[in-house]
């Protein structure tokens, strides 16, 4: 097999883990129109069933992490495949709604240890050169597996079928497992576990010659300079901040309200004229703008840099969202105004599958030292989790309580918040190998630290 196919299988394979959380996530609503003919589900139930995918993978990203940094990122993308397959089948096979509502949790570890390990994993193996542009495949697959599930819904939608619309979920975890036997295990693993030999091999599949010894020899060193272990640099003030960066990154992708739009994406469809079936291949037209949009991140994101994207996709996102809640409170959502939230919709779609969709899950492992990566990472990923329930449960609290017009207003108002953070919080680590970026951030914030003890002392002293 060629170097470069080889290579091109170990990035497919690695990122797969994005294609079954975004099936997985996409597929239930389709399957919810038809799960009520076998399974009786009232407003209570149906919610459990959705919101408890969510509830596994904030367990599943908490847990995947810190196994990953103990047994190696490869063993756990095997045991996650596993259970993928086994959530997928049970939610099939499932007869009672206790039945259901369990095998969707067990389907939210798997998800939650994906999200978690797989932008891990992707940055650990990619050349410093061409990291972002392969840590946004992570989101890129996390959409077309949406877009997958859309176009499996409207195939089975006719029959009725939806424990074939969750089941085949089994197919891609299948082709996951297989594909175990082309991934090997990150180098930087290999180094902390001081199998160099092992580290340089896989390298040679993944880096040009000439930037092996370089990018080994500052993983030696990384490691060399590291003494504590993972929950003590978990621990350590100096690790703190990047913490901080990566909740609010977590926090604010989910909080700037993509589901929510995306939810509510059918309704403002259908009041523009279109019929049902119209309506879900609208929301197909979404998936497809989702999969454009992110393929656009990937060539950006290395040319640009992370912090001028989130800076762009906060005005973009902030800017569509105030103008369809100011449509929607002065005229209301009618046959004439439909097609103009349409477009804002659109517009909104474009700017954060372009910029805080991929972005985030490219910075949020750039930001940890490596001991403790796995396990800073899947913490942040928890929250992310948290967030996308917290605001799944609230938003039809909010939608009855409020309407829509002042939902997209405090919506936009939060958008608003996320510029500030990425100008002022985020730094920028385009064009740098991850030891540099931890090396970088750990002098910012120890002098940080420093100038504000010297300021108290002199304070003190006056």
């Amino acid at each position: 097999m060629k170097k470069s196919t080889k290579k091109y299988l170990i990035y497919f394979f690695g990122a797969l883990g994005g294609l079954l959380y975004g099936y997985d996530t996409g597929v239930i609503s389709g399957a919810l129109l038809f799960i009520n003919n076998d399974i009786p589900l009232n407003t209570l139930t149906e919610g459990l069933v959705v919101s408890m995918l969510l509830l596994g993978a904030i367990f599943g990203s908490a847990l995947s992490g810190t196994c990953s940094d103990r047994w190696g990122r490869r063993k756990v993308v095997f045991v996650l495949s596993l259970i993928f397959i086994i959530g997928a089948l049970a939610c099939a096979a499932s007869q009672t709604v206790t039945m259901l509502i369990i095998s969707r949790v067990i389907l939210g570890l798997a998800v939650g240890g994906s999200t978690a390990l797989v932008p891990v994993y992707l940055s650990e193996m990619a050349p410093t050169k061409i990291r972002g542009t392969l840590g946004t495949l992570n989101n890129l697959m996390i959409v077309t597996g949406i877009l997958l599930a859309y176009i499996v819904n409207y195939i089975f939608t006719p029959f009725e079928a939806w424990r074939w619309m969750v089941g085949l979920a089994a197919v891609p975890a299948a082709l996951l497992l297989i594909g175990i036997a082309f991934m090997p295990e990150s180098p930087r693993w290999l180094v902390k576990r001081g199998r160099e030999h092992e580290a340089r091999q896989v390298m040679e599949m993944t880096h040009d010659k000439k930037d092996i010894a370089v990018e080994l020899a500052e993983m030696k060193q990384g490691e060399a300079e590291k003494k504590e272990s993972t929950l003590g640099l978990l621990k350590a003030k100096w690790i703190r901040p990047m913490l901080l960066i990566g909740i609010g990154l977590a926090i604010f992708q989910q909080a700037v309200g993509i589901n929510t739009v995306i939810y509510y994406a059918p309704t403002i469809f259908t009041k523009a004229g279109l019929g049902t079936s119209a309506s879900v291949l609208g929301t197909m037209g979404i998936g497809v703008l989702n999969v454009i949009m992110c393929i656009t991140a990937m060539i950006l994101i290395d040319r640009i840099g992370r912090k001028k994207l989130l800076m762009w996709g906060s005005v973009g996102i902030t800017l569509s969202l105030a103008s369809l809640s100011a449509i929607l409170l002065l005229a209301g959502l009618s046959a004439s105004t439909a097609w103009l939230t349409v477009l804002f919709l659109g517009i909104y779609i474009v700017f954060y599958q372009a910029t805080w969709g991929p972005v985030v899950w490219v910075l949020m492992p750039e930001l940890f030292p490596s001991n403790a990566r796995g396990a800073a990472t899947g913490f942040t990923t928890l929250i992310l989790s948290a967030t996308n329930l917290i605001v799944s449960l609230v938003f039809p609290l909010m939608l009855s309580a409020m309407g829509i017009g002042w939902v997209f207003g405090i919506f936009s108002v939060i958008c608003l918040s996320s510029f500030f953070f990425a100008a002022y919080i985020v730094p920028e680590t385009k064009g740098r190998s991850l030891e540099e970026i931890e090396t970088h951030l750990k002098k910012r914030f120890s002098l940080k630290k420093r100038s504000k003890q010297n300021q108290i002392l002199k304070q003190r002293t006056l």
